[in-house]
């Protein structure tokens, strides 16, 4: 720390699971695990598609945008993570701990409004099938894409500005196992009235909005299927929309448990479970839930084998 008028803050401790000493190994391992098979699956996922001429469609075109953010999203928190599970004390510098931010709130909620995105496209592909090519064409997935990169690259940077802004001069110590803005709000030592304001905005936005959004085009698309005929008809439609919505579920439920909530009511423990949730179990089972129930890329991945093999 260094002394002005007074004692500024320049580097944070992150507590991550200190409290549990005997399971740091093990958790170690596991995290590891979750990591590794996380970039594994979503890197593999991005060279299928890429190469694969007969997945360039906006359903894939969507979850390649969905792998590229699970692998910002979880690299910018378990590389420090796992450092901290080996280490006796975990420091990470000030301009560390904001960057960190920086990118986890911009791949975490750039996931939260793709997802509202892929609700669509399914909503057009099985409520307006003869239409679906038109509507979603190749130029306005372009757009919808970089829409939703730059609408939260540039609300991440609101976010983080508002951060760099504020006082911190002590205590230093984080409770989590990464930097976020609930935490943050709970050290600084000048007001966090903007902040609060601007989370509370946001949280009704990528939690209320996004999770309405998603929720009518899952009515529609309910509705829809119930009005076919054959039941053939019925489970093809439904198996096209299944992986996106067993996604949709397991990320929402994270973010619900934790995060749509005053930042007065923050609860560390609930955060932290949250966040191995969305930062290292949904990136890891994403490629598989994406994987195992969809032919057309596991026969892709097959073939990304074959040319590894030759």
């Amino acid at each position: 720390m260094t002394m002005s008028n007074q004692t500024t803050v320049t580097e944070f401790i992150l507590q991550g699971f200190s409290e549990h000493p005997g399971y740091q190994m093990l958790l170690f391992c596991c995290f590891l695990s979750l990591y590794c098979v996380a970039l594994t699956g979503n890197v593999l996922i991005i060279i299928a598609i890429s190469f694969n001429p007969g997945l360039h469609t906006p359903m894939y075109f969507f979850l390649f945008n969905l792998a590229s953010m699970d692998i910002i999203c979880t690299s910018s928190v378990m590389p420090k993570a796992l450092e901290g599970l080996l280490s006796q004390k975990n420091s990470i510098s000030f301009g560390g701990c904001i960057s960190q931010l920086y990118f986890l709130t911009w791949s975490a909620s750039s996931e939260l409004l793709l997802l509202t995105v892929m609700a669509y496209d399914r909503y057009v592909a099985i409520c307006h099938p003869l239409h679906y090519n038109t509507m979603m064409s190749k130029a306005f997935c372009s757009v919808l894409a970089a829409g939703v990169w730059t609408l939260c690259a540039f609300n991440s940077a609101i976010h983080t500005a508002l951060m760099v802004r504020l006082t911190f001069c002590g205590p230093n110590v984080i409770a989590h196992f990464f930097c976020e803005i609930p935490p943050l709000l709970h050290l600084s030592c000048s007001s966090t009235y903007v902040n609060n304001v601007m989370t509370t905005l946001a949280d009704a936005f990528y939690g209320g909005f996004d999770f309405l959004m998603t929720i009518v085009s899952y009515g529609f698309i309910i509705s829809s299927i119930l009005k076919m005929r054959t039941s053939a008809g019925k489970q093809k439609a439904f198996s096209t929309c299944s992986s996106h919505l067993i996604v949709v579920c397991m990320y929402y439920t994270a973010v619900f448990y934790a995060y749509i909530s005053p930042v007065s009511s923050y609860s560390a423990e609930k955060s932290k479970v949250a966040g191995v949730l969305y930062s290292m179990v949904s990136p890891t089972l994403n490629p598989l839930i994406y994987t195992l129930r969809n032919k057309e890329v596991k026969a892709a991945l097959r073939k990304v084998f074959l040319c590894f093999r030759n």
